[in-house]
């Protein structure tokens, strides 16, 4: 009887200490393709950092838009001067919370609301992602689509055709337990 009272007083703690507690990613990965009959653009930005919250179901993600790779330097050079103006608006970010999200599933699909802001514009979103427990962890990952003229992309129109109206955006955060 006494090794079944510690053994549920451990998972207790176990459990009540992951609640509170909070994941970190700081290589979390977000690429994005842009698909026209002209040109496809791909790039991809592995220095993404991001904080969730189980207990509260919180999620804030933080990209740095210089550190996007392409495969041309032309196109990395005219998506950080031109369109993205990394100068003036460094970085994209999102806070939100996910909806629905049960601390005790393994896995599950659920829908993600809040507020993305990119080149200095802030829209509300939402879309779905998978999250992974796994052990200790969590992995999130998922597609969204991003319209470029709702976040006042400006794009010259000669070169309109070579950039897909909407892009679609893939991401994947491994989350480990972030100990002050």
């Amino acid at each position: 009887m006494k090794k079944i009272i510690l053994l549920f007083c451990f998972f207790s703690c176990v459990t009540w200490s992951q609640e509170s507690s909070q994941f970190f990613d700081k290589q979390g990965k977000i690429t994005f393709f842009s698909y026209t009959s002209v040109e496809n653009i791909q790039a991809s930005n592995n220095q993404v950092v991001s904080i969730f919250k189980p207990s509260t179901s919180d999620i804030v993600v933080r990209i740095l838009m210089r550190a996007f790779v392409f495969e041309k330097a032309l196109m990395q050079e005219h998506f950080n001067e031109s369109y993205i103006e990394t100068d003036i608006f460094p970085e994209a970010t999102f806070v939100g919370k996910i909806i629905g999200f049960d601390i005790n599933n393994d896995i599950q699909t659920k829908r993600f609301e809040g507020q993305f802001t990119l080149h200095g514009v802030t829209k509300n979103i939402r879309f779905n992602a998978k999250i992974l427990k796994i052990g200790a962890t969590y992995e999130i990952s998922g597609t969204l689509e991003i319209p470029v003229r709702d976040y006042e992309i400006k794009i010259p129109m000669l070169l309109d055709p070579n950039i897909a109206e909407i892009i679609s955006v893939n991401f994947n955060f491994q989350y480990d337990l972030y100990e002050k």
